[in-house]
């Protein structure tokens, strides 16, 4: 074997190789086993007591399913190898399955980190000459009838021959050429290793018609069942003859995995993809450009929530009776927002999932602003946008589900039950550090980038329906949303949209990417297979430009991004825990923060002591490396950072318009907030884009006077906020309507109508459009009405009057629209997929416990001669009077004992303690299990027993 091929593997001694899982956790090191609880922490989900139950956890189908599916597309195309392979299997059988006879130099120099991997998160362990995959997975993975492997190979010999008479056994060895045997066992035993004997079975074959061969060749690449008639044609006879297709049931017959992996030149897949595709850049733009152009649609998207939530300021749609926004009010929301509903209902759940917007609670429950929305109106513009893209980048809610079914055919409504699906933010982070490795200014090509997320993430088992899965969609959907919101701009990735991820700036980034080029072409080895690997990866920091705009994206194209992100960068040595001193999951264990950092520097320093040949981070392609958690305070400090990018981008707010002698204003900008909400009473808007155009009419002057102001008031207004002189139509339009404003009284009798002018009256009763107000004079002055003072008003506005309401006192009733806010509520809780990732913090904590916890278990216990013995699991039994004698004696003698204790709560455990004092019914003692000093009541002891010589 080259020494590219060599595996990375464990370093158990040669006649001192594990025997089963548990033994092999226990050859790690620390560094290595909190590599395994990070890459699966539903491990430690709670935190095993030792070594072997960690192995049980890690064994059982719930966490294997969950760590297959995390694997990438050659780690996986691996494991099914192993399934198909001899247990165990050697590392060179491995590799033929993988490479092939030919020993394809790009699969053997990628196989080590994918077994690396594999071994790192426990799924296969063993030494290089006996690599055992885990039972789950091998049941997982393996061919069978009812669940075929992606390899496409059947059952082996054995196992189709299984079922077969002896006789009949005995008549396929011997049209085989091979000698008949006394047993069906040896039988079977010598068709295998013909078939495996690749010299022998050539010249098997070559004596095989061309017709016999052409069936063979449609089952060699699966599936590897076919069917034939009870007097089958003599092409299929001879196969059937010479055991090269075997029966599994009436009409059914299965070509032996020994006969195609001959057939196949001993792969397992017909294609293997040990390096993952690069993501091609598209369209190239000027990073200036791509700024402005983001910039510019994260004001737009400010705009559109601020307006969404003014619309709703007096009271939003009703809740419907199962949760969410009902189609009617959907489209009425798209009508006012002038946006397609889809896109309507991305806007309505980003204000939900920031904590804008939210149910009120009361008996006829309506959608309204919560008090965080006028917190969040006073915050700077970059302030509010970094808010608003944090919450998307962090929510499992996915709008684009709006308007689909779920499991049980009901429709899925905005802000309703049903939408929250776990991998959409991992799907987004991803997408958009892939944007991030392409050169700066350059968007993705939108199947390449699909294909990269194809191979770090495969759907075992639905690879032909790989257009339609959910990541898929994720994936379309983050990058129209992230265009919509600003994080990119003509599809490239901005430059706060990079920060806001917590990338490295584009030059830092192009430096990265090129150390990690390097340090990947120095492994390549004599073949020049690493080079070939990094040059498909390398050529996203190599400035090549294209990509056509992503289908989905209206009016958008490209992504900006730096070359080389984080994942780049951390395959040339970034920290795996950044932040977790001075963090603490774990409070009133002592010690916890020290071990902490000795498991990291013991993940930089690299492996050592037990298991020191299985590194704590295996070789990962170039972007393929896991990307540190991100703590809250660094999630912050990057929001801060993207804000203090977007704010110089940002138009300022003006204070002044332009009025036009055509009655309407002109904003050139974004307004000043008293000046917008002024403005938005006195005049319509009408038009909106980089300018905003507002239209004055009589019923938009109306409304400010009956919102308080007078017209010497609105007059004022408009000299100090215009930068032209205020337009003298505009002047008469403003006296016009304050001088009939009022003239017509409006009160509750049920209603009635006052004018000092009787005139006016007179008018009223002829114009034929009052007679559903059903109107009749009370006196010259006064005209009663059945309707109420509400549509009164209404009809006579309609009619060209300007009346006014007043109260029972005769005084001119205000009338301002009063914003409803719903209780204090929290943003919704994103639903995670599975437990966290834990931190450096907990994960000291539990390595140290899982430790203790299995020198309790495995510790040799040394018994009285008259003793029964103890089992591994048995907690020891002895007297109140023996217990107390022991206790005390250790405490003289400074030995450690052995335990048996149940809590309060009645769980039992086993504990290593070293005991210090005996007094008043308890012992105190150094816990070896917990590594800190405490103190347990003696009658809980249910025993005890000395640990051998040679323990601590």
């Amino acid at each position: 074997m080259s020494t590219e091929e060599q595996p990375t593997t464990e370093s158990a001694p040669a006649g001192n190789a594990p025997r089963s899982l548990a033994e092999a956790l226990r050859a790690r090191d620390d560094a290595s086993l909190a590599a395994l609880l990070r890459a699966r922490p539903d491990l430690i989900t709670p935190v095993p007591t030792d070594l072997t139950q960690l192995a049980t956890r890690a064994g059982t189908r719930a966490s294997v399913v969950r760590a297959l599916e995390r694997l990438d597309r050659f780690a996986l195309q691996t494991a099914e190898a192993l399934a198909v392979a001899p247990e165990p299997a050697a590392y060179g059988e491995l590799l033929g399955l993988m490479a092939g006879d030919d020993r394809d130099p790009v699969v053997a120099q990628a196989l080590p980190r994918a077994l690396g991997t594999l071994r790192e998160q426990a799924l296969v362990w063993g030494a290089d000459d006996r690599l055992r995959l885990v039972r789950t997975a091998r049941e997982l993975l393996a061919p069978s009838a009812q669940h075929p492997s992606p390899t496409g190979l059947g059952p082996t010999v054995a196992e189709a021959a299984s079922g077969m008479s002896p006789g009949r056994i005995q008549e396929i060895v011997t049209a085989a050429g091979l000698a008949t045997t006394h047993d069906s066992v040896s039988a079977v035993a010598a068709l295998t290793e013909l078939f495996t004997d690749r010299t022998r079975m050539s010249a098997l074959l070559d004596g095989i018609p061309a017709d016999s061969l052409e069936v063979l060749s449609r089952l060699v690449w699966g599936p590897p069942y076919g069917q034939v008639t009870a007097d089958p044609a003599p092409r299929l006879r001879l196969l059937l003859d010479r055991g090269l297709l075997l029966p599994t049931a009436p009409g059914t017959v299965v070509l032996p995995r020994e006969v195609a992996l001959h057939l196949r030149a001993g792969r397992a897949h017909r294609e293997t993809q040990p390096v993952p595709p690069a993501v091609e850049p598209g369209a190239a733009h000027r990073p200036a450009m791509v700024d402005a152009t983001a910039a510019g649609q994260a004001y737009t998207a400010l705009a559109t929530v601020e307006e969404l939530l003014k619309d709703w300021d007096e009271g939003g749609p009703a809740v419907l009776r199962a949760g969410g926004l009902s189609v009617r009010d959907l489209k009425r929301t798209a009508v006012a927002l002038d946006v397609p509903e889809p896109v309507a209902a991305f806007w309505v759940e980003l204000a939900y999932a920031a904590g804008l917007l939210a149910s009120d609670g009361d008996a006829d429950e309506r959608y309204a602003a919560t008090p965080a929305y006028d917190e969040w109106l006073e915050l700077p513009s970059a302030e509010r946008w970094a808010r608003l893209a944090g919450a998307w980048l962090a929510a499992t809610r996915t709008p684009g589900l709006v308007g689909g079914r779920d499991a049980k055919d009901r429709t899925l409504s905005a802000l309703g039950p049903g939408l929250d699906r776990s991998a959409a933010p991992e799907v987004r982070h991803r997408v958009l550090a892939l944007l991030g490795t392409l050169p700066e200014g350059a968007s993705p090509d939108a199947e390449s980038l699909l294909s990269r997320l194809h191979w770090e993430r495969p759907l075992r088992g639905a690879q032909s329906a790989q257009d339609d899965d959910l990541r898929t969609r994720l994936a379309r959907w983050t990058l129209s949303e992230a265009e919509s919101l600003g994080v990119t701009g003509r599809g490239a990735l901005s430059s706060h949209g990079r920060a806001l991820l917590g990338l490295p700036a584009a030059g830092a980034a192009n430096t990265a990417a090129a150390a990690g080029v390097a340090e990947s072409a120095g492994a390549a080895g004599a073949a020049g297979v690493a080079g070939a690997a990094s040059a498909s990866d390398t050529a996203n920091a190599a400035g090549t430009s294209g990509t056509p705009r992503t289908a989905g994206i209206a009016g958008t194209s490209g992504t900006p991004g730096a070359a080389g992100t984080t994942e780049t960068a951390g395959t040339a040595g970034t920290t795996e825990t950044p932040g977790a001193a001075g963090t603490s999951e774990t409070p009133g264990t002592s010690g916890t923060s020290g071990t902490a950092r000795e498991v990291d520097a013991a993940s930089e320093a690299g492996p050592s002591g037990p298991g020191g040949g299985l590194p704590a981070r295996p070789h990962q392609p170039p972007d393929t490396a896991p990307r540190p958690v991100r703590t809250p305070a660094e999630q912050a400090a990057d929001a801060a950072h993207a804000a203090r990018l977007l704010a110089p981008l940002l138009p300022e707010p003006l204070d002044h318009v332009l009025l036009q002698a055509d009655l309407t204003a002109v904003a050139p900008g974004p307004l000043r907030r008293p000046l917008a909400d002024m403005l938005g009473v006195l005049a319509d808007v009408e038009s909106k884009g980089g300018a905003t155009v507002y239209r004055f009419t009589p019923g938009s002057v109306r409304r400010a006077l009956d919102a308080g102001r007078a017209a010497s008031d609105l007059h004022a207004f408009l000299a100090e906020h215009a930068r032209t002189p205020v337009p003298q139509p505009l002047t008469y339009l403003i006296d016009d309507v304050a001088r009939r404003h009022g003239h017509l009284r409006i009160g509750a009798a049920s209603a009635y109508v006052r004018c000092d002018d009787d005139a006016v009256l007179n008018e009223i009763l002829a114009d034929k459009r009052s007679a559903g107000l059903r109107l009749r004079r009370l006196a010259p002055t006064v005209l009663a009405a059945q309707a109420d003072p509400a549509a009164l008003l209404d009809g006579l506005r309609a009619m060209g009057f300007a009346p006014a309401a007043e109260s029972a006192e005769g005084d001119v009733l205000i009338t301002r629209a009063h914003a409803r806010r719903t209780p204090p509520r929290t943003a919704p809780q994103p639903v995670p997929e599975g437990p966290p990732v834990p931190d450096a913090t907990l994960l000291g904590a539990a390595i140290r416990a899982v430790r203790a916890g299995d020198l309790a278990a495995t510790a040799p216990r040394r018994t009285a001669p008259d003793a029964a013995p103890v089992t591994g699991g048995e907690l020891p039994r002895t007297s109140a009077a023996e217990t107390l004698a022991t206790m005390q004696a250790a405490v003289l003698t400074g030995e450690s004992l052995w335990i048996g204790y149940v809590n309060a709560e009645g769980a039992a455990s086993q504990r290593v303690i070293a005991p210090v004092r005996v007094e008043g019914g308890f012992v105190t003692a150094y816990d070896h299990t917990a590594d800190e000093v405490r103190t347990y009541p003696l009658h809980r002891v249910t025993g005890v027993a000395e640990l051998a010589e040679d323990q601590p």
